[in-house]
C-alpha cells in the first residue's frame, strides 16, 4: 500500500504563480455525510483574488453599460462633478471621471510598476535565457495588433488610436484562465503573466512616448529631483513611509504640471521601489525577538518583533500585499465604472458595425494579439529559439494567445487619450468590449475542446521533463539500463523512508541504475518545505546537494531557518555565499520549476516515482520498485530519456 498522502490540488501562490502542492482533508475521515454549503464569506474567500477581482470588474462594466442606457444624461453628469482640491489660490480642480483616471489610477499603475520591479530583480525577467520566449512573443503581441488596425482604420481620423489594441487586461486575464483555463495552469499562468509584465512595459512606454503632448521641462525636473529622493529613501533609518508618501505627491503633482499623463508617475516611484528576497538571518533575527516577546510581554519588545518581522520583508512586496487587494477590488472596478459606460442601441451599433475603428479593435485584439503571441512561438520553435517548459503545450499556448485578446483597462484607458471626437470614443468602446467578449469567448471553447483530447488519465503518465544531467540531480552512469526519477519533500515523513527504499535499489541494482531526485514541496502541509528545497540548491552550488539532502533528511523536525545555516555551517559551507545564494531569483526559479513540472503531471502526494520515464504506481517498498523497473522496457524509456 502506498504510505503517500492523500491526494489533493495543486493550487497557487499570489506571488507570480509560485506553484505549491496543498492537501485536501483526507476522504477517509470525513465520514458519509453531504457537504455542507459554506458560508458565503468562505465561497468569496475560496474564489481567490484573481477571480473575485474579474467578476467586481465584470459587474461594474455591466452596471455602466446599464446606467448609460438607462440614463447617459445622469451618467454624464455625476462623472463630470467637479471637484476642487487645495487651499485658497493653491487649488487643483477635476472632473470626477478625471480624477478616477489620472489620481485613482496611479495606484493601478503604480501595482504594475512593483511588479515590473520585482520580475527584473527576483522574478521570470532576471535572465534573458529564462525571459527569452516569452518577451519576444510579447513584443510580437504589441506590433502586429497595431499594425491590424492600422491596416484597417486607416483613413478614418483615428489611425493614431493603434495604442487601444496593445495591451492585455492582466485582471482579466488572469480570472478568465482561472475560470476556463484548462487543469494545471500553472505554468501557462507564469508564461502568461511574464508577457503580461512585457505588455504593460510596452503600454506604458506608448503612454508616455506617443499620447504626451505639451511637454515642460521644468516640471519634469521637479519630478527628477522627486525621484531621486525617493531612491535614497530607503537608507533612512526612521520616517521612510512618510517621506516615501510625501515625495510621491511631489512627483505626481510635478508630472502632471508637466504634460506627461500623471499616472506613469505611479510608476517611475514603483521602480525604484527597493525589493529583495528575505534573508535568512533577518528572518532569524525577527523569530528571536518573537521568542524573547513571549517570553516577556511588553509594548517595546512588541513594537520591535514587529518592525523586524517588517523589515524582512521588502517594501516592494509589502506594498504589493497592502494594494493589490484595493486595486483589484476597489480601483479597477472604480475604473470601469467611470469609462465602459458604452451607449448600445440600434443606431450607435449600426454606425459601429459600419465604422473600420471598431473593427480595427477587434481585428487587432481578436486576431492580431493570436497571431503576434502564437505566430511568434511556433516560429521560434521551429528555428530551435529559446523553449517552453514541459505541460507547456503548443495547444495551451494558443489558449492563451486567444485569451491574451481580452484588452480592458489600458485599452479604454487610452481610448480617452488617442480619439477627441465622443461618438467616435463610444465606437472604441464598443469594440474594446466586442473584441474582449470574442476573445473569451473563442478561448474558453478552445479550452473545452483541447480538454476533451487530452483523456484525464493520460496526464502525467509520463515524465514531462526528460532527465538533464546539467541540471538534475542524477546518481548513477547515464548509460544505465533504468532510470528512478523521485518527486519528493524533504520534511514528509513518507520521503524519508523512500529514502532507505532507494538505497536499497541502488545497492541492489548497482551501475544498471540512475536515480534522479526532483522537487515537489506540499508547502501547506510542510511550512518549510520551499525553505528546504531552496537551501538543498543553494547547496549543490557548492557541490554539496546530497550531504545536505542527508542532513535535512536526518531531522527533519528542525529546518527553521537558523538550522538551516548551522547545517551550512556544519558541512563547511561558504556561509556568506550560501546565504547570498539563497536569496538568487536563480535559487528560487530552480524549485519553482521542479513544482511546476509536478503540478502539469498532477503530482497531488509524495514521494512520486517515474520508472523509465513510466509513472510508477503502488507501494514504493525496494522490491516494489525494482520489479516495476524492470518490467519496463528499457528501449521504449530511453526514446523518452
Amino acid at each position: 500500500m502506498n504510505a503517500s498522502p492523500p491526494s489533493s490540488p495543486v493550487t497557487q501562490h499570489p506571488d507570480f504563480g509560485l506553484t505549491v502542492i496543498t492537501r485536501s482533508p483526507d476522504p477517509r475521515t470525513s465520514g458519509n455525510q453531504p457537504p455542507k454549503r459554506a458560508p458565503l464569506a468562505e465561497r468569496i474567500q475560496a474564489m481567490g483574488q484573481s477571480r473575485l477581482g474579474a467578476l467586481l470588474l465584470l459587474i461594474a462594466t455591466v452596471i455602466a453599460i446599464v446606467w448609460a442606457n438607462i440614463s447617459f444624461a445622469s451618467y454624464e453628469q455625476v462623472w463630470g462633478t467637479h471637484l476642487v482640491i487645495g487651499v485658497e489660490d493653491l487649488q487643483l480642480s477635476f472632473t470626477l471621471h478625471a480624477f478616477v483616471n489620472d489620481a485613482i489610477m496611479a495606484i493601478f499603475f503604480f501595482t504594475v510598476g512593483l511588479e515590473v520591479r520585482r520580475e527584473f530583480a527576483i522574478g521570470e525577467l532576471t535572465t534573458w535565457s529564462r525571459a527569452m520566449v516569452p518577451v519576444l512573443a510579447a513584443l510580437a503581441g504589441l506590433a502586429v495588433p497595431a499594425l491590424l488596425y492600422i491596416a484597417v482604420a486607416s483613413g478614418t481620423g483615428a489611425g493614431d488610436a493603434w495604442g487601444v489594441v496593445i495591451s492585455t487586461d492582466t485582471a482579466f486575464l488572469v480570472g478568465a484562465l482561472a475560470l476556463v483555463g484548462p487543469r494545471a495552469p500553472g505554468r501557462l499562468r507564469v508564461f502568461l503573466l511574464t508577457m503580461a509584465i512585457v505588455d504593460d512595459i510596452g503600454a506604458l512606454a506608448i503612454i508616455a512616448l506617443v499620447y504626451t503632448a505639451d511637454l515642460q521641462l521644468f516640471p519634469l525636473a521637479i519630478a527628477a529631483v522627486g525621484l531621486v529622493g525617493i531612491f535614497f529613501t530607503r537608507y533612512l533609518r526612521v520616517g521612510r513611509g512618510a517621506s516615501y508618501g510625501i515625495l510621491a505627491v511631489i512627483v505626481w503633482l510635478a508630472f502632471l504640471a508637466s504634460g506627461v499623463h500623471p499616472t506613469l508617475a505611479g510608476v517611475a516611484i514603483a521602480l525604484l521601489v527597493p525589493v529583495y528576497r528575505p534573508s535568512r538571518r533577518d528572518v532569524e533575527h525577527a523569530l528571536s525577538l518573537t521568542q524573547t516577546f513571549r517570553q516577556s510581554p511588553n509594548s517595546q519588545y512588541a513594537r520591535a518583533a514587529a518592525n523586524s518581522l517588517r523589515e524582512s520583508i521588502s517594501i516592494n512586496e509589502r506594498l504589493q500585499a497592502a494594494y493589490a487587494p484595493i486595486v483589484a477590488y476597489a480601483i479597477v472596478p472604480l475604473f470601469a465604472l467611470a469609462n465602459a459606460g458604452v451607449r448600445i442601441n440600434g443606431e450607435i451599433l449600426a454606425d459601429a458595425v459600419r465604422s473600420p475603428v471598431m473593427w480595427g479593435i477587434v481585428v487587432g485584439l481578436v486576431a492580431g494579439k493570436f497571431i503576434g503571441i502564437f505566430g511568434s512561438i511556433w516560429l521560434m520553435t521551429r528555428l530551435h529559439i529559446g523553449s517552453l517548459g514541459p505541460g507547456l503545450t503548443r495547444r495551451r499556448i494558443a489558449g492563451g494567445s486567444l485569451l491574451s485578446g481580452i484588452g480592458f483597462t489600458i485599452s479604454l484607458f487610452i481610448v480617452d487619450l488617442a480619439i477627441a471626437d465622443p461618438q467616435l470614443q463610444n465606437i472604441a468602446r464598443v469594440g474594446v468590449l466586442t473584441a474582449s467578449l470574442i476573445a473569451f469567448a473563442l478561448s474558453a471553447l478552445f479550452f473545452r475542446l483541447s480538454e476533451q483530447r487530452s483523456p484525464t488519465s493520460e496526464t502525467g503518465h509520463r515524465l514531462a521533463r526528460p532527465i538533464d544531467p546539467t541540471r538534475d540531480h542524477v546518481y548513477g552512469p547515464e548509460n544505465a539500463r533504468y532510470t528512478l526519477v523521485e518527486y519528493g519533500d524533504f520534511q514528509c515523513e513518507f520521503c524519508l523512508k523512500a529514502t532507505g527504499a532507494v538505497g536499497e535499489v541502488r545497492r541492489e541494482l548497482g551501475d544498471d541504475v540512475r536515480y534522479v531526485w526532483r522537487h515537489a514541496p506540499l508547502a501547506s502541509y510542510h511550512p518549510n518545505a520551499i525553505a528546504a528545497a531552496e537551501a538543498s540548491e543553494a547547496a549543490h552550488r557548492q557541490g554539496q546537494f546530497g550531504e545536505f539532502m542527508r542532513s535535512l533528511f536526518a531531522d527533519q523536525e528542525h529546518q527553521q531557518p537558523a538550522d538551516i545555516l548551522r547545517r551550512a555551517d556544519e558541512l563547511g559551507l561558504d556561509l556568506d555565499q550560501f546565504e547570498a545564494d539563497l536569496s538568487s531569483a536563480e535559487v528560487a526559479a530552480r524549485v519553482r520549476d521542479d513544482a511546476l513540472d509536478a503540478e502539469a503531471m498532477e503530482i497531488s502526494a509524495v514521494p512520486t516515482f517515474f520508472v523509465n520515464g513510466v509513472r510508477h504506481v503502488g507501494p514504493f517498498d525496494a522490491a516494489s520498485l525494482i520489479r516495476s523497473l524492470e518490467a519496463t522496457v528499457p528501449s521504449t524509456s530511453a526514446e523518452h530519456l
